[in-house]
């Protein structure tokens, strides 16, 4: 290809890597999604509130789950932007985008320069991606972190440099103030995986690896002071049902390898294929791509191992296998290796050469786009959601003929206009969901309606009352000022009247019979929007799965 013709090319990449990143931002607005999303947010909310940045508390207890450094990554972001939305997203996104620029960087590395493009366009495209930007927990920071350590650690075996080392090492150290212990396992896995399969040996069991691990212990110490002293220096706290429980046991095993082997506090049931048809969604539109590039590259390299790498492989079948090994299993869990993904799928699709398999590839990503888009109608048919603009509809519209025609006009190779139209469909199917699906699923989530309609009507500054019950997270985090909770009796340390009451309808009813003066300022609809159902997602059947809640003024 001409010098003049790569050049253009690399314009047009550099442009749909915008708009890519553009759409990563699309859900900052949309209201935190409950349980896990809210719960978070109100953890760090509890940080800055009580200025304390070494315990972790939830409705005044000691919590005991996950480790502090997105807590306190989210907790610099309400001290700078206050207690919002978009303060609470902001920081998750950022660091998918410093993980976009990990991958770039690693994938040119190893590779080339194009490939390292298409990485990035696939990984920012890739639908668990963009979804976790929006519902943000954990796997947005691990995202960015895995492949942040995994390029310095590679830099530093390429070139015995320290500072590329030491760099590596605090990367891998946040990953592991992140999610626990396991986050070794893509970085190592990457790392460790390469140097076995490639047999050197020397490398593997080098100075230099001894003195990562060391560097590695020494910046995760923050996590183990305050792990000490908020667990482990009173034993007579009462944790998961238990006194005695120790944190750093919890940090080092019980987090995650207790998980593992379903021998911790936390419990769940595993079934071996849940990643597989996870992936299948997940990493949409280029989810057959992928298998198709991991049994071709493994099928390649393995007639010559020192000639290619392994180390996204390595890292990404590794960590895939324990998780689909384990009894604990989350969709999310898998978006940490999507790095790795992107640039396997990346070099699959740039090295085709063969016409009858470009041909196959192009059928069955038309084929993919069709399904997906298709998807989106029938969605938008039986849904009807409440918020779809004629500014949505526009830019839908405009992406949908830029699919059909902008690929064919570039006038460059098959392989281009495979990304373009996937990249292209992957806009319109999030631009739907984070511009009118998930806005108007979010009505339904009616904790954080509720709150948001007392912060802007209680004038008057009077007392909020709420029943709590597992609903109510979103309504904690949103509301402006303290609450007081009772139960579905009534029961608790109620303000002088008059306050407002939020509680299930039903709740509010039995309260009148026994007395109270109620009455209803505002009523919603409620639903457990991250467990979405086809009854509920059927506007015709919706009614049945929904249940009502109120807010009260309470005389």
């Amino acid at each position: 290809m001409p010098q003049a013709q790569i050049t253009a090319q690399y314009k047009w990449l550099y442009l749909f890597i915008g708009l890519a990143a553009l759409v990563n931002f699309s859900g900052l607005f949309i209201p935190i999604m409950g349980p896990d999303g809210a719960l978070y947010a109100l953890l760090a909310k509890t940080m800055v509130i009580r200025h304390d940045y070494i315990n972790l508390y939830y409705h005044g207890a000691d919590w005991l789950d996950k480790p502090h450094f997105p807590f306190w990554i989210t907790a610099i972001s309400f001290n700078l932007f206050g207690f919002t939305t978009w303060a609470y997203k902001l920081p998750g996104i950022l660091f998918i985008l410093m993980g976009a620029g990990y991958t770039y960087k690693f994938a040119k590395a190893v590779y080339n320069k194009e490939i390292a493009l298409w990485s990035v366009l696939i990984l920012l495209t890739a639908e668990h991606i963009v979804l976790s930007d929006n519902d943000v927990r954990a796997e947005p920071y691990l995202t960015g972190l895995i492949i942040a350590a995994v390029y310095h650690l590679y830099c530093a075996y390429q070139n015995n440099s320290f500072w590329q080392l030491l760099a590596g090492c605090i990367f891998t150290a946040c990953a592991i103030m992140t999610k626990g212990m396991f986050a070794i396992v893509p970085i190592g896995g990457a790392i460790a995986g390469h140097f076995i399969i490639t047999k050197q040996w020397k490398a593997l069991f080098s100075f230099r690896s001894l003195l990562g691990i060391i560097l590695v212990m020494i910046f995760i110490l923050p996590e183990l002071w305050c792990l000490n002293k908020q667990f482990d220096l009173h034993p007579e706290k009462v944790i998961f049902g238990q006194k005695g429980v120790s944190g750093i046991r919890f940090f080092f095993w019980d987090s995650q390898f207790g998980r593992f082997f379903n021998t911790g506090p936390i419990k769940g049931s595993g079934d071996p294929f849940f990643f597989v048809h996870t992936v299948l969604w997940a990493f949409l539109p280029w989810s057959l791509l992928l298998f198709a590039a991991v049994f071709q590259y493994i099928k390649a390299s393995s007639k010559n191992v020192k000639a290619h790498e392994w180390f996204c492989i390595s890292g990404a079948l590794l960590t895939f296998l324990l998780f689909s090994a384990s009894k604990f299993q989350l969709p999310h869990y898998l978006n940490i290796v999507f790095p790795f993904f992107a640039i396997i799928t990346a070099q699959y699709v740039y090295y085709i050469k063969l016409h009858k398999t470009i041909r196959a590839v192009n059928t069955t990503q038309t084929i993919v786009i069709i399904l997906l888009l298709l998807l989106v109608c029938v969605l938008q048919y039986f849904f009807r959601p409440a918020v779809f603009s004629l500014y949505t509809a526009l830019t839908l519209a405009v992406l949908f003929l830029m699919m059909v025609i902008f690929p064919d006009e570039m006038g460059h190779s098959i392989n281009h206009k495979i990304i373009y139209r996937s990249v292209l469909a992957s806009f319109i199917i999030n631009l739907y969901l984070n511009l009118s699906f998930y806005p108007s699923l979010m009505k339904y989530q009616a904790a954080s309606e509720a709150a948001m309609f007392i912060n802007q009507n209680n004038k008057q500054n009077i007392p909020v009352v709420v029943l709590g019950d597992d609903y109510v997270t979103a309504f904690e985090f949103y509301i402006n000022k303290p609450i007081t909770k009772i139960d579905a009796a009534g029961k608790g340390q109620l303000p002088a009247k008059p306050f407002m009451l939020y509680a299930p309808a039903d709740v509010i009813s039995s309260l009148n019979s026994k007395g109270w003066q109620t009455k209803p300022l505002s009523t919603y609809e409620r639903y457990w929007v991250s467990r979405l159902k086809p009854a509920f997602l059927n506007k015709y059947t919706r009614v049945k799965e929904l249940t009502t809640t109120e807010v009260a003024l309470v005389n």
